[in-house]
């Protein structure tokens, strides 16, 4: 069987020539060969340097095909997602017609048009794989017009996290992030792994103000210097624009926090088994973020906001910690709470956690495929 996978996914050209990609996308399609014999992913290829989570196929059956680049913030950038879209339509088309199946992943800017387009205009079977949050309240328009969109078509869309009012054609999915290898080395981790001061944390995503990276900054800044003694390194594993202000914010906590930038998955593996806490006291529009399952496996109890499907795994006392309010006093209150964790209430919640975890495996994604996809 051909796939043909539709996305905004950056992919940049190393010097040798190697096509590499946005490593979570990247690792579930490689993974998807199990299902497919071929896969086209039709993406968006940029200038520049790779950031050190991009990673190459690992299949020669895997093939790269770039779609015009579009996408950002302003008038300019928004004229272009529809100056673009004949070239864009033209080769989703050609691959689309000559494929078994299709995946559209959204939202995204070319979504706007290109859902009408193979709902319409397409007979290939296929379905659109919505991996924001399904009950954003005040999403974007052109994200609320996709969403709205999917909700009255026939095709299969996979969502994030499971709703009474979800039209049956929506099937509720779990994004894949780890391998069965994965989950063997977490076990082994968790044989070892205890609850002994300094107890380090770890965020790892975008470092923007709505995902919460100024809030852990100050909630670690007002806590007793008693509670301080116990804390250890802080890391924050990801990049953005606002990274220079944190890192001041940072210097003035009385924590030792430090800032990684972009790394590779094996790093940031290497973090997660050092630390016992993954805080993302998030505000913006989530799914269910892939970082959460991976820091759950390596023994990290997550401190996470009730933001969409989010609160429907982590569970307070039973998987981690759930704000009950998304502040600075509150997040300050949980980071006590888990710092001072027994030992024995440590390895209930990772425990109590695999459950989750297990539901995250690229094996399990794809059983799910077959019996609800290609069934």
């Amino acid at each position: 069987m051909k796939l043909v996978i539709i996305s905004h996914t950056e992919h940049y050209q190393k010097t040798d020539g190697t096509i590499v990609g946005w490593g979570p996308t990247v690792t579930e399609i490689n993974h998807l060969t199990a299902i497919f014999e071929e896969i086209v992913h039709l993406g968006m290829l940029y200038a520049g340097e790779a950031p050190a989570s991009a990673l190459p196929y690992t299949s020669s059956n895997i093939k790269f095909v770039n779609i015009p680049s579009v996408g950002g913030a302003g008038l300019k950038n928004k004229l272009k997602i529809l100056t673009s879209a004949p070239k864009t339509i033209q080769l989703v088309r050609c691959f689309v017609n000559a494929s078994d199946y299709f995946q559209l992943r959204t939202p995204t800017g070319i979504g706007v048009y290109l859902i009408p387009y193979l709902t319409w205009f397409t007979k290939t079977p296929g379905w659109y794989k919505y991996a924001g949050n399904w009950k954003q309240s005040s999403a974007p328009l052109g994200y609320a017009f996709q969403r709205w969109f999917l909700k009255r078509q026939s095709r299969t869309v996979t969502i994030n996290g499971a709703w009474n009012d979800q039209p049956k054609h929506c099937e509720t999915f779990e994004n894949p992030c780890l391998t069965e290898a994965d989950l063997a080395l977490g076990k082994a981790l968790m044989t070892t792994k205890r609850m002994v001061h300094p107890i380090n944390l770890c965020y790892v995503g975008r470092l923007e103000t709505p995902k919460g990276v100024g809030r852990v900054i100050d909630a670690v800044t007002a806590l007793k210097p008693e509670d301080k003694a116990k804390l250890g390194v802080i890391h924050f594993v990801g990049d953005g624009n606002e990274r220079n202000d944190f890192e001041r914010q940072a210097a003035l906590s009385g924590v030792d926090i430090q800032f990684h930038g972009f790394l590779s998955r094996h790093s940031v593996f290497e973090i997660y088994k050092d630390c016992h806490g993954f805080l993302m006291p998030t505000t913006a529009s989530e799914g269910f973020p892939k970082v959460l399952a991976e820091a759950m496996n390596f023994g990290c109890v997550p401190i996470v906001s009730n933001i969409s499907s989010i609160g429907q795994y982590i569970k307070t006392d039973k998987t981690g910690f759930v704000l009950s309010d998304i502040n600075k006093d509150t997040l300050s209150a949980c980071i006590i709470d888990l710092i001072n964790l027994s030992t024995p209430d440590y390895l209930r919640l990772v425990s109590n956690g695999q459950e989750v975890v297990e539901r995250f495996t690229f094996a399990y994604y794809n059983d799910h495929i077959k019996h609800t996809i290609l069934n």
